[in-house]
């Protein structure tokens, strides 16, 4: 058995088998356990590794060949392939209290055993064509059956086809780069491809238009899903990128241009998010600050980028989960998700609500709360490059803070008098409640993370020197 085989291959044949096979009830079972399966074999047990089992000897390979390409997972992937399929778990058992559409759990899959895929391929170039072709797997998530597509849709698939070909082109310009990094004009022409091609990834201002505009046409709880997978595996493409090629790493234009463009969205998505009067837009703004935050800390110049950065993801897949689970249950009584339409719904579902605003509180860094470490390792590191670059990164959340105050202030505004009823099912409270739980423990004992952080720079050892 290979570890291909088994965190790429078997996941999408799963998927396959629940669309095609099993009834929805039944789906989230299978998909969540298949998922958690997957994170406890990554955990436990080591890649290309030799245990002995009574007088049986198991042991994984780490790569398979699949039409000439190389797909390869070694000993120092299984942290990593283990919080993937955690938070893929959380994702897929919190779909039958979130009432997601159907086929949510088998796409699902799908789509997370292809952006393994991506990190896992050799060349490592065809990741780009993985991820294009998992974001066309996001498209029946995001649209029912019959239903013409919105605008956020249409511009998403577009910016994510965009990116492909300034990668695949910029790849083939960056091996020309190693065998002669003198050539000023190629070194310039590969920087800006690879520029382009990661700013269509990440939805780098202005290019993130079609974030809020998805939160209007689509379930929320989809959406949440696609904010969390697509980035997740774009970061650990770029870190791959950055670790791959020495000029790119060393390069000070490139570090100070991600600098920059992550303060930008850090700022830009704070302050949009504090003027809103759409709490799906919130949401939406609030995810793009987020990834804001990722592209400023591989613009940092430290040595502790790759903890840094896996510090900011795996708390984010808890957030995302927790709010687009609470926006899904509010949805379901007002559609719209507009400020006139959630006022005083806070007495109808105090739970989905105090878990929405939590999570929230989470996204802007305060204190005891999951995003509360990764900010402050952040806020160390630029306080020592650049103040300025902090004031804005301050104002971004601030303004994310003042979004939460209204958001709450709508929730508990009501011209009735009217008594506090649980509307929420036990499903939804349980998921609700034990990742509000997760919320605190990752806020209170960040230590928690730390076994599954420690080995991750091992993927990226260029990167940690």
């Amino acid at each position: 058995m290979s570890a291909p085989l088994l965190w790429i291959a078997l996941p999408f044949f799963v998927g396959l088998f629940i669309m095609f096979l099993l009834r929805e009830r039944f789906a989230v079972w299978v998909g969540g356990g298949t998922s958690v399966f997957l994170a406890l074999l990554a955990l436990f047990i080591p890649i290309d590794t030799a245990l002995l089992f009574g007088s049986t000897s198991l042991k994984i390979a780490p790569s398979v060949q699949f039409f000439g390409r190389s797909f390869e997972l070694n000993a120092a992937d299984g942290p990593l392939l283990a919080i993937i399929y955690g938070l893929a778990a959380l994702w897929f058992f919190g779909a039958e209290a979130s009432g997601a559409a159907n086929h949510f759990v088998s796409l699902g899959l799908m789509i997370v055993s292809l952006l393994t895929a991506s990190i896992a391929v050799e060349p490592f170039l065809y990741a780009a064509l993985l991820l294009e072709m998992a974001a066309m797997l996001v498209i029946p998530l995001l649209v029912p059956p019959y239903q013409k597509p919105g605008r956020g849709v249409v511009r998403f698939i577009i910016y994510q086809t965009f990116a492909m070909p300034f990668i695949l082109f910029s790849g083939w310009m960056l091996a020309g780069v190693e065998a002669s990094p003198g050539d000023l004009g190629t070194v310039t022409l590969a920087g800006v491809m690879v520029s382009l091609g990661f700013a269509f990834l990440f939805g780098v201002f202005p290019l993130y238009n079609w974030i809020p505009m998805l939160m209007e046409e689509a379930s929320p709880y989809a959406v949440g899903f696609l904010l969390w997978a697509l980035p997740t595996f774009i970061t650990i493409f770029a870190l791959g990128f950055l670790d791959r090629y020495t000029w790119l790493r060393t390069s000070p234009q490139l570090s100070n241009a991600m600098l920059f463009a992550g303060i930008i969205m850090v700022a830009s998505g704070g302050i949009f998010a504090a003027l809103q009067r759409h709490i799906g837009r919130i949401f939406g703004y609030a995810a793009i600050t987020e990834a804001g935050l990722i592209l400023l800390a591989m613009g940092l110049n430290t040595a502790q980028v790759v903890p840094i950065i896996f510090l900011l993801l795996i708390p984010r897949g808890l957030q995302l989960t927790v709010w687009a689970l609470a926006l899904s249950i509010i949805k379901r009584k007002a559609y719209s998700l507009q400020f006139s339409d959630i006022q005083g719904l806070a007495r109808q579902y105090p739970v989905a609500v105090a878990a929405l605003v939590l999570a929230h509180l989470s996204m802007t860094g305060f204190p005891l709360l999951a995003g509360f470490p990764p900010r402050l390792a952040i806020w160390q590191e630029l306080a020592g490059q650049s103040l300025l670059a902090a004031f804005w990164v301050f104002m971004g959340m601030l303004g994310l803070l003042i979004a939460a105050t209204r958001t709450l202030a709508v929730f508990v505004m009501t011209d009735e008098v009217s008594a506090w009823k649980l509307t929420e099912s036990w499903v939804q409270m349980s998921m609700l409640g034990l990742g509000v739980i997760g919320l605190f423990i990752m806020g209170f004992f960040p230590q928690v993370l730390q076994p599954f952080i420690e080995n991750l720079p091992a993927l990226f050892e260029r990167l940690s020197q």
